[in-house]
């Protein structure tokens, strides 16, 4: 059964961040350590800030934050924006779904819904994922990306990223 996906709203926040704190620790606690994913989670989640961002997203037409849910329960996120240096391409900025729903198709749905959205919008898509994260690595070239390079990440010393780019 495929989720519904729709335009997150300001009072989907508190599940998206309890979607996320899960989804982080199940991807990133082995790469990260529990404390940073932690961290970075009150951080980047910060309920005010969520619901700011979800509400700049749904506004633009050059932005877009989705939620998957399956009876009426939310099950996944995602969200993309303009890349902050070059004008024809979008940032996938977050996707994420809760660990128990791995691999049953939801991801794919978001991404879809993503890409359709944008793309008049932007030629190309742009995400970085952690390189040691097997299951986002596979599931972004089964989905078509080209891993254009890599950087170091923001959120630990050592820990590399891969870079991805996909058509629109």
């Amino acid at each position: 059964m495929s989720p519904d996906v729709r335009c997150a709203v300001p009072d989907d926040a508190t599940a998206i961040r309890e979607i996320a704190r899960k989804s982080w620790h199940a991807a990133y606690d082995s790469i990260l350590g529990a404390e940073i994913v932690t961290e970075t989670i009150d951080q980047w989640y910060a309920l005010e800030d969520l619901r700011a961002s979800i509400t700049e997203a749904c506004a633009r037409e050059d932005a877009v934050f989705l939620v998957a849910e399956e009876a009426n329960e939310p099950v996944g996120f995602a969200h993309a924006g303009p890349h902050r240096e070059r004008p024809s391409v979008a940032s996938l900025n977050r996707i994420y779904v809760r660990p128990d729903r791995w691999g049953e198709g939801i991801g794919t749905s978001l991404l879809t819904r993503i890409q359709d959205s944008l793309r008049g919008e932007y030629d190309q898509l742009y995400l970085a994922v952690l390189a040691d994260n097997e299951v986002a690595v596979s599931f972004y070239e089964s989905a078509g990306f080209e891993r254009v390079g890599t950087q170091d990440s923001d959120l630990k010393q050592e820990v590399e990223e891969y870079v991805y780019e996909n058509s629109l």
